[in-house]
C-alpha cells in the first residue's frame, strides 16, 4: 500500500505547472529514489526513478541511479542498458563508466570492461577505487601482471584494504611466485586479524603444498573469526581427510551443509568420505541430494553407479552408468564399469558393446594426448572418486539448476504468466501489485462501464475472491436468468465467468457460447470462450497426469512440451482468439493469449512474434515481455531473453528479477 501511494503522490507532483516547483519535485523525487536505495529497496527504487525518466527521458542521473538498482538485483543486463543511456546523455559521468565496467566485468565482458575503466581514469585519474576493481577484472582475465600493477596503484592509496592484499596476491600465486603470494597473505592477516579471508587463502597455500598441520592451523583461525565463514569449514574439511581424520572432515562437511543445503560440492565431499568409511547407505543419501541439485553432474552418477554395485544394486548401478555415458559419450570408464555389469547379469551382447566401445574411447584418447579440449573421462587412469576442492565446479549449467529447483520447489517463477480474460477482483488489493494499474485501452474501459460491475478486470491473475462469494455470485446470476423472459449477452457473459472461475468449465463454455450467439460481433467474449477452453484443457490433463507446466525442463527435447503420451489440442481456444483478433485487431492481451497457447504447444517461434505484436500494441505489457524473455531463452537466445526479463522487471513483474537472480546470465 505505501508502495501505490508513494508513486501516485510523485506522479500528482509531476504535474503542477509551476517552473520552481517543478524543478524542486524532481530533486524530491530523485531523493526518495536515493532513499529507497540506501534503505536496500531497489524495487520500489525503480518504481520512482520510472516516474522521473516518464516525465524528463534526458535525466543521466535517474538513469544511473536505477542501473545501480538494476545491479543489486542482478539485473546486469539491465544495468548496463541504463549506465549505457547515462553516459551517451553525459560523456564526461565518471561514475556511470566505473559502474558499467563493474557490470560488464561480471558479465564476463572483459574487453569492454577494461575500456570503461580506462574512461574513468583518463576522467578522474586521483580516485583509487577503479584502479582496484580494474585489477580484478584483470585477475579474471589472466592478466595477472597488469592486475598486479593496478592493486600497487591502488594500495598506495588504500594500505588498509585486505582484498587487495589478497588478490594480489592471488596473482602472484598464479604467476607461481609463491613467496610473494605468502608476503600478500601475510599483510592481508596483519592489516585485519579478524578478517577470516586472508587466514583461508594462505591456508589454501599450505595445503597445496602438503603442510596440512599449518593448513589446519590458518582453517581454525579463520573459522574462529567468523563461525559462518563456509569456505574455511570446506578447507578445514578436506585438511582433516588428508590428515586421515574422517570423522572431523565429516563433521565440517556437516557445518558446510548446514550453512548452504543446496552445496553442491559439500554433499559430493561428504558422501566420498562416507562411502571411504562404510557408511554406504548415508552416503546414497548424499549423492541423491548432488543429483538434485547439479543434475548434470557426470562425477554423481559415476560414484553412485559404483556405490550401488556394492550395495548390490545393479540395475541401478547400470541406470548411472548410461547416464553417465548420456552426459560424457567418451567417458570409458562408464563403459567399462556398465560392461561389467551386464555381464553380471548375463547380457553377453550388451557387455561385449560396451568394452568394445571403452577400447576404441581409450585408444582415442591415447592419440590425443596433446588435445586439451579431448574429454579426461575417456582416461581409464583417472581417478573419480577424490575429494574436490572449493573452487571446483560440478559441471552444471545453470538452465538444468534452474530446472531442478522447478520440479523440487513447484511454481517458483518460472512458469508462463497466465492468459488474460475478463474476471472477478476486488480492486482494494491493488495497491499490493505493481501491475494493477493498467487500466487498458478505451474500448476495454467502454466494455467495462457498459456492464457496470466494479469488481469485473480484464487481467491475468487469479480470482482473489474467496470460494463462498463466488459460488454466491453464480447463483444470483443463475437465478436472474431464472427469472428474466429472455436471457441478454450480459447476463451470460458474467455467468460464463462465475461458472470457470468454480471449475464449470463445460458449463462455462456453453454460457458463453450463448452469449456469442446473441453478440457475435464482440471480441471479449471469444477471449473468456478461449481461455475457459485452455483452462479446461490444463484441467483436464493435470487430472490424468500427462501434462504439465511450462518449465525449464532440464531435459533440452522436453521443454515447453507435453510430458505424457496423450496431446491436447488448443485449436478451439487459438480459433476463439484468432477470431477476437480479426475483430479486434488492436488488441494486445489477444495476441499474448495466442502467444501463450503457441508457446504451450512448442510453437516456439510464433509464440515470439505474438508477443512481440502485443508488446508494440501495448508497450508496457510488462507479462508479454516476460514471457517473450523465457520462450527466448528456451531458444537458447539467452542475452535477449535476459534483456526482456530485466525490461519485465522495470514494468512490475517482481518475478523476472527473481528469474534473472536464479538464471545468473552473468555466469555464461
Amino acid at each position: 500500500m505505501r508502495r501505490a501511494i508513494l508513486v501516485i503522490l510523485l506522479l500528482l507532483a509531476l504535474t503542477l505547472p509551476e517552473r520552481v516547483a517543478a524543478q524542486y519535485n524532481r530533486n524530491y523525487i530523485y531523493w526518495v529514489g536515493q532513499q529507497c536505495m540506501v534503505d536496500s529497496k531497489y524495487r520500489e527504487a525503480i518504481d520512482v526513478l520510472n516516474v522521473l525518466l516518464r516525465h524528463d527521458n534526458s535525466d543521466f542521473d535517474a538513469y544511473f541511479l536505477r542501473g545501480i538498482a538494476k545491479y543489486n538485483m542482478d539485473d546486469l543486463l539491465g544495468a548496463d542498458a541504463d549506465f549505457t543511456l547515462a553516459v551517451e546523455l553525459n560523456p564526461v559521468f565518471t561514475g556511470a563508466f566505473y559502474y558499467r565496467a563493474i557490470t560488464r566485468s561480471r558479465l564476463g565482458n572483459y574487453d569492454d570492461a577494461l575500456n570503461d575503466f580506462q574512461q574513468a581514469i583518463e576522467l578522474r585519474p586521483d580516485l583509487p577505487d577503479p584502479y582496484y576493481s580494474r585489477g580484478v577484472t584483470r585477475l579474471l582475465n589472466q592478466q595477472f601482471e597488469a592486475a598486479i600493477a593496478d592493486f600497487d596503484k591502488f594500495i598506495r592509496y588504500e594500505k588498509r584494504h585486505v582484498a587487495a592484499y589478497i588478490n594480489r596476491g592471488t596473482s602472484y600465486l598464479y604467476l607461481k611466485d609463491t613467496a610473494r603470494a605468502y608476503d600478500n597473505f601475510n599483510t592481508a592477516i596483519r592489516t585485519n586479524r579478524e578478517d577470516p579471508d586472508g587466514y583461508n587463502r594462505r591456508g589454501a597455500l599450505y595445503m597445496a603444498q602438503e603442510r596440512y598441520e599449518e593448513a589446519r592451523a590458518d582453517f581454525d583461525m579463520a573459522v574462529a573469526c567468523d563461525s559462518t565463514f563456509l569456505a574455511g569449514y570446506f578447507n578445514r574439511a578436506l585438511t582433516h581427510n588428508y590428515l586421515n581424520n574422517p570423522m572431523l572432515s565429516l563433521r565440517d562437511f556437516d557445518r558446510v551443509i548446514e550453512l548452504d543445503s543446496t552445496s553442491s560440492l559439500g554433499y559430493f565431499n561428504r558422501a566420498i568420505v562416507r562411502t571411504e568409511i562404510g557408511d554406504y547407505n548415508r552416503a546414497l543419501e548424499d549423492f541423491n541430494s548432488v543429483a538434485r541439485y547439479s543434475p548434470d553432474n557426470v562425477l554423481v552418477y559415476y560414484n553412485r553407479a559404483m556405490l550401488h554395485t556394492r550395495l548390490g544394486d545393479i540395475d541401478a548401478a547400470i541406470e548411472d552408468y548410461t547416464r553417465a555415458i548420456e552426459l560424457y559419450p567418451d567417458f570409458a570408464n562408464a563403459y567399462i564399469g556398465r560392461g561389467v555389469l551386464r555381464r553380471a547379469k548375463h547380457d553377453m551382447e550388451g557387455a561385449k558393446s560396451d568394452e568394445r566401445t571403452a577400447q576404441r574411447k581409450i585408444a582415442e584418447y591415447r592419440t590425443r594426448l596433446q588435445d586439451s579440449t579431448y574429454s579426461i573421462y575417456a582416461d581409464t587412469t583417472q581417478r573419480f572418486d577424490r575429494l574436490l576442492s572449493f573452487e571446483s565446479t560440478l559441471l552444471e549449467r545453470n538452465f538444468e539448476r534452474i530446472a531442478s529447483t522447478v520440479t523440487q520447489a513447484g511454481d517458483n517463477g518460472l512458469t508462463l504468466i497466465p492468459m488474460f480474460r475478463f474476471t472477478l477482483l476486488n480492486s482494494e488489493d491493488d495497491a499490493t501489485d505493481r501491475r494493477a494499474r493498467r487500466l487498458g485501452t478505451q474500448r476495454i474501459k467502454d466494455f467495462r462501464a457498459h456492464l457496470g460491475n466494479d469488481n469485473l478486470y480484464l487481467d491475468c491473475r487469479m480470482s482473489n475472491l474467496d470460494p463462498v462469494t463466488l459460488f454466491t455470485i453464480d447463483r444470483t446470476l443463475a437465478q436472474r436468468l431464472h427469472n428474466t423472459n429472455e436471457a441478454t449477452w450480459e447476463i451470460l457473459f458474467q455467468r460464463g465467468i462465475s461458472q470457470s472461475l468454480i471449475k464449470q468449465y463445460t458449463n462455462a463454455v456453453n454460457t458463453f457460447t450463448e452469449a456469442i450467439q446473441l453478440n457475435p460481433t464482440n471480441p471479449f467474449l471469444y477471449i473468456n470462450r478461449a481461455t475457459t477452453r485452455a483452462e479446461m484443457i490444463d484441467f483436464i490433463s493435470s487430472i490424468d497426469n500427462s501434462y504439465q507446466n511450462i518449465t525449464l525442463d532440464s531435459d533440452p527435447a522436453k521443454r515447453l512440451h507435453n510430458s505424457g503420451t496423450r496431446t491436447y489440442s488448443y485449436d478451439e481456444a487459438i480459433e476463439d482468439i484468432n477470431k477476437a483478433i480479426k475483430l479486434y485487431p488492436d488488441f494486445a492481451e489477444a495476441y499474448y493469449n495466442r502467444a501463450n497457447l503457441m508457446a504451450i504447444s512448442g510453437k516456439l517461434p510464433e509464440a515470439y512474434d505474438d508477443y512481440t505484436r502485443a508488446i508494440e500494441l501495448e508497450p508496457n505489457l510488462g507479462e508479454a515481455y516476460y514471457n517473450r524473455g523465457l520462450v527466448q531463452i528456451f531458444m537458447k537466445d539467452t542475452r535477449k531473453g535476459c534483456l526482456d526479463l530485466s525490461k519485465a522487471g522495470e514494468l512490475g513483474i517482481e518475478a523476472a528479477y527473481e528469474v534473472l537472480r536464479q538464471f545468473r546470465i552473468g555466469e555464461y
